[in-house]
Protein backbone atom coordinates (compact mmCIF):
# COMPACT_ATOMS: atom_id res chain seq x y z
CA UNK A 1 0.00 0.00 0.00
CA UNK A 2 2.50 2.80 0.82
CA UNK A 3 4.44 1.69 -2.26
CA UNK A 4 1.63 2.31 -4.50
CA UNK A 5 1.13 5.86 -2.27
CA UNK A 6 4.56 6.67 -3.24
CA UNK A 7 4.75 5.44 -6.79
CA UNK A 8 1.10 6.97 -7.90
CA UNK A 9 2.91 10.38 -9.05
CA UNK A 10 5.20 8.20 -11.09
CA UNK A 11 3.13 6.66 -12.58
CA UNK A 12 0.72 8.87 -13.88
CA UNK A 13 3.73 10.93 -15.17
CA UNK A 14 4.91 8.08 -17.26
CA UNK A 15 1.07 7.49 -18.29
CA UNK A 16 0.57 10.97 -19.88
CA UNK A 17 4.24 10.56 -21.20
CA UNK A 18 3.31 8.36 -23.35
CA UNK A 19 -0.03 9.52 -24.93
CA UNK A 20 -0.50 9.17 -28.64
CA UNK A 21 -2.46 11.49 -31.17
CA UNK A 22 -3.46 9.42 -33.99
CA UNK A 23 -1.13 11.17 -36.52
CA UNK A 24 1.87 10.05 -34.47
CA UNK A 25 0.36 6.61 -34.16
CA UNK A 26 -0.15 6.17 -37.97
CA UNK A 27 3.52 6.60 -38.24
CA UNK A 28 4.74 4.18 -35.43
CA UNK A 29 2.40 1.75 -37.23
CA UNK A 30 3.43 2.53 -40.80
CA UNK A 31 7.46 2.73 -39.34
CA UNK A 32 6.34 -0.97 -37.94
CA UNK A 33 5.65 -2.26 -41.13
CA UNK A 34 8.84 -1.58 -43.04
CA UNK A 35 10.95 1.06 -43.89
CA UNK A 36 9.39 4.36 -45.69
CA UNK A 37 8.89 3.69 -49.20
CA UNK A 38 9.42 7.07 -50.77
CA UNK A 39 10.01 10.76 -50.08
CA UNK A 40 6.90 12.09 -50.39
CA UNK A 41 4.52 11.68 -47.95
CA UNK A 42 1.37 10.57 -49.67
CA UNK A 43 3.13 7.95 -51.43
CA UNK A 44 4.76 6.29 -48.59
CA UNK A 45 1.21 6.69 -46.82
CA UNK A 46 -0.14 4.65 -49.53
CA UNK A 47 2.55 1.96 -49.22
CA UNK A 48 1.75 1.83 -45.55
CA UNK A 49 -1.86 1.38 -46.10
CA UNK A 50 -1.76 -1.47 -48.89
CA UNK A 51 0.96 -3.06 -46.28
CA UNK A 52 -1.64 -3.16 -43.91
CA UNK A 53 -4.57 -4.59 -45.80
CA UNK A 54 -1.71 -7.48 -46.56
CA UNK A 55 -0.91 -7.67 -42.70
CA UNK A 56 -4.42 -8.19 -42.33
CA UNK A 57 -4.92 -10.62 -44.98
CA UNK A 58 -1.92 -12.84 -43.13
CA UNK A 59 -3.69 -12.26 -39.85
CA UNK A 60 -7.57 -13.07 -40.94
CA UNK A 61 -5.79 -16.37 -42.72
CA UNK A 62 -4.03 -17.54 -39.65
CA UNK A 63 -7.19 -16.77 -36.96
CA UNK A 64 -9.04 -18.95 -39.82
CA UNK A 65 -5.91 -22.23 -39.60
CA UNK A 66 -5.41 -21.31 -35.90
CA UNK A 67 -9.54 -22.00 -35.16
CA UNK A 68 -9.37 -24.98 -37.33
CA UNK A 69 -6.65 -26.37 -35.42
CA UNK A 70 -8.50 -25.65 -32.52
CA UNK A 71 -11.65 -27.53 -33.45
CA UNK A 72 -10.87 -30.73 -34.69
CA UNK A 73 -7.98 -30.88 -31.74
CA UNK A 74 -9.01 -34.63 -30.43
CA UNK A 75 -11.72 -35.87 -32.97
CA UNK A 76 -11.52 -39.35 -32.26
CA UNK A 77 -12.73 -40.60 -35.80
CA UNK A 78 -12.34 -44.65 -35.77
CA UNK A 79 -12.09 -46.49 -39.27
CA UNK A 80 -13.48 -49.62 -39.71
CA UNK A 81 -12.53 -52.12 -42.39
CA UNK A 82 -15.02 -54.42 -43.82
CA UNK A 83 -13.82 -56.87 -45.77
CA UNK A 84 -16.08 -59.13 -47.88
CA UNK A 85 -15.30 -63.16 -48.46
CA UNK A 86 -12.58 -62.84 -46.56
CA UNK A 87 -11.47 -65.05 -43.39
CA UNK A 88 -9.18 -63.47 -41.17
CA UNK A 89 -5.77 -65.34 -41.13
CA UNK A 90 -5.89 -66.62 -44.72
CA UNK A 91 -3.48 -65.45 -47.51
CA UNK A 92 -4.81 -63.81 -50.33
Amino acid sequence: MLISILLNPILKKQITNYSLNLEQMWKLWSLALGEKAHKKDHLADKVAVLRTVIFLTYLATNIFIVAGVIRHWNDSTTIYIQIDGVKLGTTL
